[in-house]
């Protein structure tokens, strides 16, 4: 994926919003494909802090996963982007889970939680790239996502 066909974060979380309200049947059927393209979504996710920070994105991986490295990347020098490794460590546990047993009858419900962190990852970055002053806690999107401004004390970031 290029930059010029990735996914903005507001079309990645309208992706999510999509996937949440698929049938479960089409879900299974696409299981596969659909695991493989939550990872994509993480990693446009990453792309955009990335390039608004004037950085190039890597192509590396870490254990495996560019998603991972991509955040690394973005953790050098900047503290407070560790508070979305979980995030992305959360992204590849569902990406696994599905491609292990992409027939198991809960897997629908994994491809909508694997959807629900890649919104939270948007919504972190999303806010960041607003804000960047923002607190190391993704709630502290929560004003950017409402209008409000947020309270920040640039002594503590």
């Amino acid at each position: 994926m290029t930059a010029e066909t990735r996914l903005s974060i507001e079309e990645i979380e309208a992706r999510v919003d999509a996937l949440i309200a698929t049938p479960n049947e089409a879900l299974v059927r696409d299981a596969t494909e659909i695991a493989a393209e939550l990872l994509t979504m993480g990693e446009a996710v990453l792309e955009a802090w990335h390039e608004a920070k004037g950085n190039t994105p890597t192509s590396d991986k870490h254990e495996g996963f560019r998603l991972l490295a991509l955040h690394r990347q973005g953790a050098r020098g900047n503290p407070s982007f560790n508070a979305c490794r979980e995030t992305c460590r959360e992204i590849v546990y569902h990406h696994n889970l599905i491609l292990h047993d992409p027939a198991a009858a809960d897997v629908a419900h994994t491809i909508r939680v694997g959807a629900m962190v890649v919104r939270h990852l948007a919504l972190f970055v999303g806010g960041k790239l607003q804000a960047d002053g923002l607190g190391e806690f993704c709630c502290s999107s929560r004003p950017i996502r409402q209008g409000e401004t947020p309270d920040i004390d640039t002594e503590t970031v």
